[in-house]
């Protein structure tokens, strides 16, 4: 109909890359742009919407229905769908979203589930490597007209600039933070620092009286904090008018407490400062933050929040604790529910250990699904990552040493670009894949160091194992503290792959015509 719709992202270096829009299955004005063929299509899709709170869209499956309208590019002018989704707040952003499915997990997952055409426009800034799946990370801008070339960094700049000049949109700063405690009642945890004077009210402690300390010598004898009736803390002296007053007995949450601890770790022995600013300088911000899904709204925010003040003060220089994310899922029992004591379904790492060996445990619990993925404990999974390393421990308690082959070093080679690329981006259960796939390819006879590259390998998934091998191939050092093979392109042939998979193809069908003949 013309009007003009406002369109949220957070990233602007990816607007070539879109191929459709969401708008919020709660957004007020949605029936407006659904056409008179999809409106029956829509209003069911909004009648199967049972919540709309954000921690049970977070579980949802993404669902979407298209409404028959289509947007205008800002910069192509081509023609971009436009769906409605039950995973876009009403209240965030614009209530519309641009998705970019080569590059955002979510759309992807989307865009293949409708197929939805997925148009990559950011390649990784080192070697590359397909996979099934979106590349979230920054990198190179391609297929983006003008702004080919340009890293993540600079093309978010340089989109906004041009958007703003030809006043298709503008820079904005959006949140979406809730209400978060500094406080519990509660006795484990850093006391806050502040005294109540009926006279001059919320009085801070004196800077030379810091830090308050909880006592060590109080007694837990009820269920509520023992700090409120503890008189020897809780009775003080205003340090404004010298009168009596009371301490504040609640602590700070633990989040809070942790919210500083990786600045000062770079100077820990430090009696005089928080922290040398050169030491901070040199190891912040943090290459990777890995936390548990509970740490969105918790620690994130007290990290960042110090993190921000620290700076403000000029005691640091980042304006960020860290320069990318990951997010782990969770263990589940075999049960299929969370791990707990209470529940009594926890698997214990020493009852796996005793049976299997720590190293199978580790290699299942990385096979069976992405880390950012919450997973189920299987005992049958155990069993078939055990078959794996006792099949590789008998491999190399027989395999003879002689000369390597083109096939093999092709298969070691593009081992090593596969899982180097893999360990880099947390796809540690294609790990296990690449490793079994050129396992598969070893020969009787084998060449010491391909065995030594295969072992390298190995070592970040199986550790314990690898160092065994290391040595049964005559080395006295440890394999964790070698340097991780080079790929060599050169070596990489796929005429070895294309081969197999011609001769994969003849064996299928010669089996199909035996079953057939029977």
């Amino acid at each position: 109909n013309g009007e003009n719709w406002n369109v949220f992202t957070t990233r602007a270096d990816t607007l070539m890359g879109v191929t459709f829009l969401v708008v919020s299955a709660q957004h007020p004005k949605l029936m407006e742009i659904v056409t008179k063929e999809k409106i029956r299509e829509v209003e069911r899709f909004l009648d199967k919407i049972k919540s709309t709170k954000q921690e049970d869209i977070d579980q949802l499956e993404k669902e979407g229905v298209f409404t028959g309208s289509y947007a205008i590019h800002p910069i192509t002018k081509g023609k971009i769908p436009v769906w409605a989704g039950n995973f876009v707040l009403a209240e965030y952003g614009s209530g519309m979203v641009m998705a970019v499915p080569a590059h955002d997990q979510r759309d992807y997952e989307f865009a293949k589930k409708y197929k939805i055409p997925i148009l990559k426009v950011i390649k990784p800034k080192g070697n590359e490597v397909k996979v099934d799946k979106a590349f979230t990370d920054y990198g190179i801008l391609i297929n983006s007209g003008n702004f080919n070339g340009l890293s993540s960094e600079e093309a978010k700049e340089h989109i906004t600039i041009y958007l703003k000049e030809k006043k298709l949109g503008e820079k904005a700063t959006n949140y979406k933070l809730r209400d978060w405690l500094i406080s519990r009642q509660r006795f484990w945890g850093t006391p806050i620092p502040i005294i109540y004077c009926e006279k001059c009210g919320a009085v801070p402690v004196d800077e030379k009286d810091l830090p308050v300390v909880l006592p060590e010598n109080i007694k837990f004898d009820s269920v509520e904090n023992p700090l409120k009736t503890y008189e020897k803390f809780v009775n003080c002296k205003c340090p404004k008018c010298g009168g009596n007053a009371r301490r504040e007995t609640d602590t700070m949450d633990t989040f809070v407490n942790s919210g500083w601890y990786y600045l000062r770790y770079t100077d820990s022995k430090n009696d005089e400062e928080i922290f040398k600013k050169k030491n901070a300088e040199y190891w912040t911000p943090v290459d990777l933050y890995i936390g548990g899904k509970e740490h969105a709204c918790l620690h994130l925010i007290y990290i960042r929040f110090y993190t921000k003040f620290l700076r403000d003060l000029g005691l640091i220089k980042i304006d960020e604790p860290a320069k990318r994310l990951f997010n782990q899922g969770m263990l589940a029992g075999p049960d299929g529910e969370k791990m707990s004591k209470n529940k009594g379904n926890v698997i214990l790492p020493e009852t796996v250990s005793e049976k299997y060996g720590i190293d199978v445990a580790r290699a299942f619990l990385v096979s069976i699904a992405s880390p950012d993925k919450d997973i189920v404990w299987s005992d049958s999974g155990v069993e078939g990552s055990w078959k794996f390393i006792k099949k590789v421990m008998e491999y190399f308690n027989s395999v003879k040493i002689g000369k390597s082959s083109e096939r093999i070093q092709h298969k070691i080679n593009k081992a090593i670009k596969q899982i180097s690329w893999n360990i880099e981006y947390l796809n540690y259960n294609l790990v296990i894949i690449n490793l079994r796939e050129v396992f598969e390819s070893f020969e009787e006879n084998m060449s010491r160091k391909d065995l030594e590259k295969f072992v390298k390998l190995l070592s970040p998934i199986c550790p314990h194992i690898a160092e065994e091998l290391w040595e049964k191939l005559g080395n006295q050092s440890f394999v964790s503290l070698e340097k991780w093979p080079e790929c060599d392109e050169e070596k990489i042939n796929e005429k070895f792959d294309i081969a197999e998979k011609a001769v994969d193809g003849v064996v299928s069908d010669i089996m199909n015509i035996l079953k057939i003949i029977k």
